[in-house]
């Protein structure tokens, strides 16, 4: 699921019909009712259509072409944020129905003991249960989601997300996990099934983003009852004023009782509709921008938790750094050239095919033109690198050469009753003080000198910390080097801190220190040692890649398995945040024309002082009421674009983010509303329609 395969049109053309078709359906009392605001709108179209059959048969409050026109007007409004939801919604549904594509009932190879060469019987894939043993073989469909108890192959996991190239998985360490739905192509895996039938990943995801889940966040409950609050206030308001206005006509002697059809008409543009329309599609566009990002999140809460972070812990490698360190330099011990050991180090690299070693070739081709050799015609025989010995190299006739960590050296060279050169500590603290690493090389046991691997921090991260930090966020590296290796780094990445010699309690730890002190923190994590601290933090993005422990702790997955992606999800956090909090604003701002429109047109026959508040000098009461009906359901379809695709993000401090926010939604929700309304009036009087 790559962005681009995911980025589809804002307004496909079959979303788009079924969204007019969904909009209808929406129009149920019971649907109507999940959201207060445009429910009370919903009773008012109910009560102004049924006053507008009474006006039909000539009996109504006034004429029936008004009385109509408000009522039709009242029902666009319910029906264009029924649209806006609809809207949202069919994004995900599109996205649910290619992942459904992806579910197959394909036939599990259910083992009888947990090994290769076990009997196994064939049963469906939903019969399997948790804590099942299947064997995956070659071109099989992995049937359930689960861990690899033994084996290793390569699988494709495009179908989920969306990269061609095939993955190698393989029992122990943190790539462990398989995801149902995905294609094994070569070997053969033991996997012990880990969800019970539909309560699999691929299950998760379509129940997620088809958002047949989706809860409210706290903050969007918060803003809904204070948008119900609001409504219930000019509710009220909006009663009273039929006896007050009886009581004002009998007083004063002129003018006329306000009718209902106005009094609704005031009602729904005094009511915050605009915001209270959208408020739906905002939040459901929220989480589907984050699909189309790669991006599973379990809950809308954790979208929202990510606009609202105020740390990020990093891990270092791949993130920060490019992931493969590079040979940057050959530094001798007294009494052996340069050149003599780049020969060395290339000899002993030559069959090394880690990026590692692959750099030290290409270091000493540059260096001294030194090219490959044929280690068959050298007679040679490579020794690779192991946990235990910590040490790779080659050996040749009369020559055994060595490269390794210095600690390995160190004793292979105590071993050998070889002197360890002076330099050689120098070359360690040098390296490590500089963010480097040191390999050292030694032939025969004797040690020639040191190669200093870099980590290569990433283009432009720097940068993107700046921004992080100018938006009052702190970021903090988090690497198993040692204290030295990760100062050096740090400076050089440009965070504000960093956990060195990191352990699975030490990054628990550190999280609670600062959730203690009132801030919410994200992280990145992939194994099942990161579990604890994934669960903790605010926001846990465990990578698709990972184990099934880590996908289960965190509250987001990351199909593509890319750690930066922490720095998207913040972004689209506060996307999500700030279009709400446009929107809003633009709502709540742009009621203050309506006011301009209508309360004159309702009130200035009773009061004429009122008049003066008709600065848009519209044609007739009828027309005033009219255009600010009209303009204020055409508004929520001008903002459906806006709220499925969100308020562009600019990286920016709060406060300037806020005052950029009132600048163009709060003084243009004021403005635009005065030119909408008097060119609606100007349209409706010309027609002769009011």
């Amino acid at each position: 699921m790559s962005k681009d395969k995911n980025k589809r049109p804002l307004f496909d053309a079959a979303i788009v019909r079924q969204a007019l078709t969904d909009c209808v359906r929406k129009l149920s009392p019971a649907r109507q009712a999940r959201n207060p605001v445009m429910f009370t709108v919903y009773v008012g179209s109910i009560l102004t259509t049924l006053l507008a059959v009474q006006a039909y048969s000539g009996q109504g409050e006034a004429p029936f072409g008004f009385v109509a026109s408000v009522s039709a007007w009242l029902w666009a409004t319910v029906l264009f944020a029924n649209f806006a939801e609809a809207m949202a919604e069919g994004r995900g549904k599109a996205q649910a129905a290619a992942l459904r594509g992806l579910r197959q009932d394909v036939a599990a190879k259910k083992l009888v003991h947990p090994r290769r060469d076990s009997p196994f019987v064939p049963v469906p894939a939903k019969s399997l249960h948790r804590g099942d043993l299947m064997l995956v073989e070659a071109g099989d469909t992995i049937p359930s989601d689960g861990e690899i108890v033994e084996g290793i192959a390569s699988v494709d996991e495009s179908a989920i997300t969306g990269e061609s190239a095939p993955v190698i998985r393989e029992a122990g360490g943190d790539r462990s996990a398989v995801t149902g739905g995905t294609r094994l192509l070569s070997d053969w895996l033991v996997v012990k099934v880990a969800a019970e039938s539909g309560e699999t990943f691929l299950d998760r995801m379509i129940s997620l983003v088809e958002g047949a889940k989706r809860r409210k966040t706290p903050n969007e409950i918060a803003l809904n009852i204070l948008l119900a609050s609001l409504t219930l206030i000019f509710l009220v308001v909006c009663v009273t004023l039929k006896p007050m206005s009886a009581f004002a006509v009998a007083l004063s002697g002129q003018g006329q009782t306000v009718t209902i059809t106005a009094l609704a008409a005031l009602f729904v543009c005094l009511a915050p509709t605009t915001i209270g329309g959208l408020l739906s599609a905002i939040g459901i566009a929220g989480m589907d921008r984050l699909i189309q990002a790669g991006v599973i999140a379990t809950s809308g809460r954790a979208v929202e938790a990510a606009g609202d972070v105020d740390v990020l812990l990093l891990d270092k490698t791949g993130t920060i750094t490019l992931g493969n360190r590079q040979a940057s330099n050959f530094l001798p011990v007294s009494g052996v050239d340069e050149r003599e050991l780049a020969e060395a180090a290339q000899l002993a690299s030559l069959a090394d095919e880690t990026p590692e070693g692959r750099s030290i070739v290409v270091l000493a081709k540059e260096r001294f033109g030194i090219r490959g050799r044929d280690l068959h015609e050298l007679g040679a025989t490579f020794v690779p690198f192991t946990a235990q010995t910590r040490l790779s190299g080659v050996n040749l006739p009369e020559r055994l050469i060595r490269k390794g960590a210095p600690d390995a050296i160190k004793a292979l060279a105590e071993h050998s009753g070889q002197r360890i050169p002076k330099e050689i500590d120098l070359f360690i603290h040098d390296i490590a003080k500089s963010g480097g690493t040191p390999l050292l090389v030694s032939e025969n046991g004797r040690p020639l000198g040191a190669i200093w691997l870099k980590d290569i921090v990433k283009g432009g991260i720097r940068e993107r910390f700046a921004e992080l930090r100018s938006m009052g966020i702190k970021t903090i590296m988090v690497t198993g080097d040692n204290a030295l290796t990760a100062a050096a780094i740090a400076a050089e990445a440009g965070v504000d801190d960093f956990l060195a010699e990191a352990t699975p309690e030490a990054k628990l730890a550190r999280i609670r220190q600062y959730q203690a002190e009132g801030k919410m923190v994200a992280m990145t994590g992939d194994g099942t040692n990161d579990a604890p601290a994934l669960a903790q933090a605010d926001v846990g993005v465990a990578m698709n890649s990972g184990t099934q422990a880590a996908k289960e702790a965190g509250n987001m997955v990351d199909l593509d398995s890319n750690p930066t992606k922490l720095l998207e999800v913040v972004a689209i956090g506060k996307q999500l945040l700030m279009t709400r909090g446009s929107l809003t604003t633009f709502s709540i701002s742009n009621d203050i024309a309506k006011y301009f429109a209508i309360i004159p047109a309702v009130f200035a026959g009773i009061y004429p002082q009122l008049g003066v508040l008709d600065v848009m000098e519209l044609a007739t009461p009828k027309s005033a009421v009219l255009s600010a009906v009209v303009f204020n359901a055409l508004i929520i379809v001008v903002l459906i674009p806006l709220a499925l695709k969100g308020v562009k993000y600019v990286p920016a401090p709060a406060a300037m983010a806020l005052r950029r926010n009132l600048l163009i939604y709060g003084l243009g929700g004021l403005l635009v509303p005065f030119a909408g309304i008097k060119l609606i009036d100007v349209i409706i009087s010309a027609l002769g329609w009011a």
